[in-house]
């Protein structure tokens, strides 16, 4: 019995000097480019930067289109896990950001939106990557819009996800009748809170400061 105390000791011991898993972070950000809001992208440029300059070692991020059927991982534009060497990865974000400034200088309008179909596709790459702390951007007007045919009335686990809305611009008609604006804002905070993510809307983009 003394010998099986010593042995439980001896592992408390062992358990509490093993260092706690190191926090990092995952990031996924949809891009809107159906219509005029492409337009909006230089914007989304200027956001993806400053993401980059506040991830470090073993962060993970990616950055998609919204597209006609956006759970597809032909739908990202650059994704990236960070090394450990801070040469390395200085050299893996300026390649990240050469590639987004490549994809803004050249996309062409979607006709349709898949807002549900990204946010599928972000929630799989994040869970894959195993990160801490898990976020998705959405830099969308958040109007839906599917193709005939699509499905996309589903459940799906956000239990650990912040979804964030940036810079949800009004569409014509939210000017004629702003309850459309906002009854589409509380539609998808409903629906993000009902599947257990944390939803917030960041329209003036100084408002990134300390979210990540």
């Amino acid at each position: 019995m003394k010998k099986f105390l010593v042995a439980v000791a001896l592992l408390a011991q062992l358990g509490a000097c093993t260092p706690s898993a190191p926090v990092n972070n995952g990031v996924y950000m949809l891009l809107d480019t159906s219509g005029t809001y492409r337009q909006e992208l230089q914007k989304a440029e200027q956001i993806i930067r400053y993401t980059l300059s506040r991830l470090d070692a073993t962060d993970s991020f990616a950055v998609a289109r919204i597209d006609t059927g956006s759970f597809s991982e032909k739908d990202i534009v650059a994704k990236v896990s960070f090394d450990d060497r801070p040469s390395t990865i200085n050299r893996q974000k300026r390649l990240f950001a050469e590639k987004v400034g490549k994809f803004v200088a050249s996309v062409q309008s979607s006709p349709y939106t898949d807002i549900t179909g990204g946010l599928l596709q972000a929630i799989e790459y994040l869970n894959e990557k195993q990160t801490s702390n898990k976020t998705i951007l959405i830099f969308s007007d958040m109007k839906e819009d599917l193709k005939d045919g699509y499905v996309r009335d589903m459940d799906f686990d956000l239990d650990g996800f912040n979804v964030i809305a940036l810079n949800v611009t009004k569409l014509r008609s939210d000017n004629i009748d702003p309850r459309e604006y906002l009854s589409r804002l509380a539609e998808w905070k409903a629906r993000i809170e009902k599947f257990g993510g944390h939803w917030q809307v960041i329209n003036d983009l100084d408002g990134l400061e300390g979210l990540l």
